[in-house]
């Protein structure tokens, strides 16, 4: 059985962004995410054959993992991403032709917004979750402001810059999860360097669900 969106987040608000990843690492790098506590992986499209990598992901931990692609700019790459096994699709921006596609193929969609405007259109287009991207343009008090006139329930992921020193503002903000690109994850690094900083990642956001 598939684990879902909102299984994955309540596991651990914590998105893997594997971007650079060649498909040759991806299952040791999937498996060191995996066993750290997380339970969502995107590889960004600007990775190297990143369809392979997605469909090597999706072998090995589909039942276990949600798994899917970053930077996905048309609906042509949704169709990619489907057929690759991939099962949610991250964008940085907020086109509603996209968001479309990625739902008509029962997909997760999580596109980029920095407006409330953009926010709002991609919610009406399907939207599951918004990205705010990027974080450290927008910050804590911004996404506050947002989740006063959003409507309830909706689920904001900061995404940029992210660390294991400033997530609390962001969870007081009312954030949902977070998308930790190069703070946990560069292209080439080793599978005990990439364990380190999950494990860094994982126990911090474990110790600021626990004063909640």
């Amino acid at each position: 059985m598939s684990i879902d969106l909102t299984e994955a987040i309540g596991h651990c608000p914590l998105i893997a962004i594997l971007r650079g990843v060649r498909p040759a690492e991806a299952v040791a790098m999937g498996e060191v995410l995996l066993h750290a506590g997380f339970r969502i992986v995107e590889v960004p499209l600007n990775s190297p054959e990143p369809f392979d990598s997605i469909r090597r992901l999706h072998k090995a931990f589909g039942d276990r993992l949600l798994i899917g692609a970053g930077t996905v700019l048309s609906t042509e790459a949704v169709a990619n991403v489907a057929e690759a096994g991939g099962r949610i699709i991250v964008m940085p921006h907020g086109d509603p032709a996209v968001i479309r596609a990625a739902k008509a193929a029962g997909m997760v969609c999580t596109p980029g917004v920095a407006t409330p405007t953009e926010g709002f259109a991609a919610l009406a287009a399907g939207a599951d979750a918004l990205k705010l991207f990027p974080a450290e343009q927008l910050g804590p008090t911004v996404l506050k402001a947002w989740r006063s006139v959003f409507p309830a329930g909706t689920s904001f992921v900061p995404v940029g810059g992210i660390t294991p020193d400033n997530m609390r503002p962001w969870l007081d903000a009312g954030a949902a999860g977070f998308g930790l690109g190069s703070g946990l994850y560069r292209k080439g690094m080793s599978v005990p360097a990439l364990a380190e900083r999950a494990y860094h990642y994982i126990h911090a956001i474990g110790e600021l669900r626990s004063r909640n």
